[in-house]
């Protein structure tokens, strides 16, 4: 009798543990869901701006790519990219960097594509690192070029979690959809 007893025990124990370790999983992508809420809305704020007011398209846009260039801050193979597609029709590269900000910003926002949202988003931030990478001159010590970037690496990091968590599913349309696909 103590064993079957103890082999009770043992169960309620192990249920126990997967009911914690359920929750605290449930608790992880909840976080992920906010904080895929919260960068939707930055770049909602950021998309805004230049989509709505005057001073990024093209003009804002050509001023900032012309200075990386003219400043020796772009890596060597992206500077052929920016010149010869960025500076070449500045209005067309404005609002494809304004409205796929905005298409980023509702896709985190709603939990809407997310993946393919993460994949732009991967892309978007791979080119201002490219852009931006020699901002402290050529020759700095390491540690400076990431510093320098720290605006850019870690949304990097944000899109690659959001893309591998499916980052939609929880508090998202991704999540209904799927929910609804499976019945």
């Amino acid at each position: 009798m103590p064993r079957v007893c103890g082999a009770t025990a043992e169960v309620s124990a192990t249920r126990v543990q997967a009911t914690e370790s359920s929750n605290q999983a449930g608790v992880g992508a909840k976080a992920i869901a906010c904080v895929r809420i919260a960068t939707g809305i930055i770049f909602l704020l950021f998309a805004e701006y230049k989509i709505a007011g005057s001073e990024f398209t093209p003009v804002g846009f050509e001023h900032w790519v012309r200075g990386w260039v003219a400043q020796g801050q772009v890596v060597g193979f992206y500077k052929p990219i920016l010149v010869n597609v960025a500076l070449a029709h500045p209005a067309l590269c404005a609002r494809l960097v304004a409205w796929g900000e905005m298409a980023i910003a509702i896709s985190l926002i709603l939990g809407l594509l997310v993946r393919a949202s993460a994949v732009g988003g991967v892309i978007m931030m791979i080119s201002f690192i490219l852009s931006t990478w020699y901002t402290p001159g050529h020759g700095a010590p390491v540690w400076q070029y990431f510093g320098a970037n720290l605006d850019h690496i870690p949304l990097l990091f944000l899109f690659v979690v959001f893309y591998a968590t499916r980052a939609g599913d929880v508090w998202g349309l991704d999540g209904w959809l799927r929910m609804r696909k499976a019945k």
